[in-house]
């Protein structure tokens, strides 16, 4: 695990240890999308990370999917993050804002002026999602034609200059766990017959110019993605081509000079291998549900060059200090993951408050 705790080369970025915030969705922004002051705390409480990446943040109307989450298109929401990332710069942290596009995981009733989702095509993802009327099944989206698909590629690269502005250090693309992004690559989700659906080049093609996009605006050192090859959820099926549509999506974005590619890993251990091996940059690993003693494992392995944890960071703000000194971790609250208030959000006590309990 010592090797955690050296310093790594993150695009033009030197960070003081290897370890990652996973991006995690808690649905507590303003319903405009604009983050507040908890969120402020909630971030700063762990600046200690090597690096943060933010809940995803929609980078336009069309992009959100589910209540409260934030946004990253408007003066206000720049505002906001801009107080999140100053509270993180104070204590020395670094921290990418995630772009999320929801696509077609998304219900009208969670969006301010009532959206329909939009998607490659017209194809429902067969699930229900929380509305502040409680479970609905999600409706049929608008496939986007390909002028929107377009349009879609700048809407990212808008969010990504607003992101700056914000103080972010750079923007992470999410093209992951059934999302935009996800649903193009997917031929479950994407049976469109433009430029955009087909072919692996084709389905592969949205992620590529998005990332561009953003690499033009803002610096390729700036710009990331996420990715989470043989990902099944939401109605999302790769095919038998999935894998080596992800050596192709990962070749053509290696080429950018991105800063970093974030894997969230299920399992294809050979495709992990081969991906390693194509990217050229730095890389980080997510296993979700992986045990505290596997924590540092990757990292020794040359497997990646940092690893990022989801809800053990959620839970222990001094994540850090505990996996240091090797004291215990507290238990996520799962009943707190989305929505409310402070509990759950920032009152995870820190080591330093438990042993005085």
């Amino acid at each position: 695990m010592h090797q955690l705790f050296l310093p790594v080369r993150l695009g033009d970025y030197t960070l003081p240890n290897r370890l990652a915030m996973a991006p995690m969705t808690r649905s507590r922004a303003e319903l405009d999308g604009t983050p507040g002051e908890l969120t402020v705390e909630y971030y700063a409480q762990r600046a200690d990370l090597g690096l943060i990446v933010t809940e995803g943040t929609q980078p336009s109307e069309d992009g959100q999917g589910y209540l409260a989450t934030p946004g990253i298109h408007t003066d206000e929401h720049v505002a906001g993050w801009r107080k999140v990332t100053s509270a993180v710069r104070a204590k020395g942290g670094r921290i990418f804002i995630q772009l999320m596009h929801a696509g077609r995981m998304s219900h009208p009733d969670n969006t301010p002026h009532h959206r329909q989702g939009v998607a490659p095509s017209a194809i429902a993802p067969g699930t229900p999602m929380f509305t502040a009327k409680g479970m609905q099944d999600i409706p049929v989206p608008r496939a986007l034609t390909t002028e929107e698909v377009r349009q879609t590629v700048a809407d990212f690269r808008h969010a990504a200059r607003r992101a700056i502005e914000a103080g972010a250090d750079g923007v992470e693309i999410h093209g992951a766990n059934a999302y935009l992004i996800h649903q193009f690559l997917a031929p479950s989700a994407n049976v469109r017959t433009d430029e955009y659906g087909g072919s692996i080049e084709n389905r592969a093609r949205f992620a590529i110019e998005v990332a561009t996009a953003i690499a033009e605006e803002i610096g390729a050192h700036r710009t990331a993605i996420r990715l989470s090859p043989g990902t099944s959820m939401w109605g999302i099926d790769e095919g038998v081509e999935g894998p080596d549509l992800y050596r192709h999506l990962v070749a053509q974005l290696d080429q950018l000079g991105l800063a970093y590619l974030h894997i969230m890993h299920l399992g294809n251990e050979p495709l992990l291998v081969d991906l390693r091996k194509a990217w050229t940059q730095s890389l980080i690993l997510n296993r979700p549900g992986r045990a505290r003693e596997q924590i540092g494992t990757d990292v020794a392995a040359g497997l990646a060059d940092l690893e990022a944890y989801g809800q053990m960071i959620l839970a222990n703000p001094d994540f850090i200090t505990r996996l240091r000194t090797h004291a215990p971790l507290n238990d996520a609250d799962r009943n707190t993951f989305f929505g409310g208030g402070a509990q759950g959000y920032v009152d995870y006590p820190a080591l330093s408050e438990a042993l005085t309990a």
